[in-house]
């Protein structure tokens, strides 16, 4: 079976930073030459891909000068004009320069929170230049490695008001965009504030203008909190804050792997296409975002198998997109999921107009109950239920 093709309308991007990773890691240096970002946006383009995204720093070099920064953007649009990619999602960079060594809008220093709020407006005028509907925002250096190092109250405190400044700015100014905030529990801090999606979307519901940020979370990072990803994605789309999505694969509780998508947890991976494109089994909301990929190709490959891994991510989500639909269409799917009662969930547990008082009044709801059946009687099939999406997810099926 020929694997399927990606077009445009699939909305697949790319970070900048991704299929231009270089190789180097805490043990070794570079094993690739840097990427050309007109190259990269060309080869995406023909790859199938419909965006790029990119930090400030990933399009030209920290300190650059006011020339050497136009001029990049001079040609990252030109190279979008020629190849008709767009840029949905912009982000800025708080964490490589020594100045962000204790972190951008949560440094201790008042001077680095001025500056990184600076650098920060200006990615996102940028963004706005180019079109970009979300700007995301990864805390990687907002955090400590020692409980006496910081205030977390008052770098939350710090956090807030950095936002909502932003939020402020683009509201004045008529700006389209929203923010997204990304979580990680940890690497490069050795605890990051904002560690999950539940931290960062209860964050959210501080902030003097919640309605203009939701999450970005990423599949290795909530995986390395030991977190089902898909769950927290069905989550984040019931509360109308899935604002955009990092796509990769990971293995466990280690560091971020940011494998292919697909070549970590399969799994979760098909749990998770099947709700992004099909929403929730009683209807609940799909997404209609950006189907963004923030992996790394592995320092092994040379610009080859950058594009072979930029390829993969994109042909998997298809492949587990193809297999979801035909899990959903299976008779016996359908079946099993009224057995397993999964629909149930979607019936009020009170009737309409019951109150708490014809609750308790009701005899069948407790003194009548049979809950002895439960024990070696009444079964959920869950495992069934199971077997059947893997059946389909491994291609016995449909």
């Amino acid at each position: 079976m020929p694997t399927p093709t990606p077009t445009k309308a699939d909305k697949f991007s790319f970070g900048l930073w991704t299929i231009g990773y270089n190789g180097a890691d805490p043990f070794g240096g570079p094993t690739r030459a840097p990427l050309d970002v007109v190259h990269a946006v060309e080869k995406l383009a023909e790859l199938g891909a419909y965006g790029l995204t990119f930090h400030d720093d990933d399009l030209f070099a920290f300190g650059s000068t006011d020339a050497e920064r136009q001029k990049q953007i001079d040609r990252l649009k030109g190279a979008l004009k020629d190849t008709g990619l767009i840029v949905p999602m912009v982000t800025t960079n708080l964490f490589s320069a020594p100045v962000f060594k204790d972190g951008g809008f949560t440094s201790n220093d008042r001077g680095v929170r001025r500056f990184a709020m600076r650098k920060a407006m200006r990615q996102l005028e940028l963004g706005v230049e180019l079109g970009a509907k979300t700007f995301v925002m990864w805390g990687g250096r907002e955090g400590a490695e020692y409980h006496s190092a910081k205030d977390i109250q008052q770098a939350l405190e710090r956090y807030r008001e950095a936002v909502n400044v932003f939020a402020d700015y683009v509201t004045d100014k008529g700006y389209d965009i929203r923010f997204a905030i990304e979580p990680k529990p940890n690497e490069p801090r050795g605890d990051i504030l904002l560690p999950t999606l539940g931290h960062a979307i209860a964050f959210i519901e501080t902030l003097e203008r919640p309605e203009l940020f939701g999450v970005n979370p990423e599949v290795g990072h909530e995986q390395m909190a030991g977190l089902n990803f898909a769950s927290g994605i069905a989550q984040a789309l019931y509360q109308g804050k899935l604002f955009h999505i990092d796509l990769n694969g990971q293995r466990g509780i280690k560091y971020d792997q940011d494998l292919v998508f697909g070549h970590g947890d399969l799994y979760n991976a098909f749990a998770l296409v099947d709700l992004l494109e099909n929403g929730g089994p009683q209807g609940g909301p799909a997404y209609d975002g950006p189907r963004h990929f923030d992996y790394k190709p592995s320092r092994t490959e040379n610009e080859d198998g950058v594009w072979t891994s930029a390829a993969a991510n994109m042909s998997n989500y298809l492949m587990l997109k193809e297999r979801a639909a035909a899990f959903r269409a299976d008779p016996e799917v359908q079946e099993a999921l009224a057995a397993s009662r999964v629909p149930e969930l979607a019936v009020t547990t009170l009737g309409e107009g019951e109150t708490y008082d014809d609750l308790l009044a009701d005899r069948a709801s407790f003194e009548e109950f049979d809950s002895a059946q439960y024990f070696d009687k009444t079964g959920f099939g869950f495992v069934r239920l199971q077997q059947l999406a893997t059946e389909h997810l491994l291609g016995a099926r449909g």
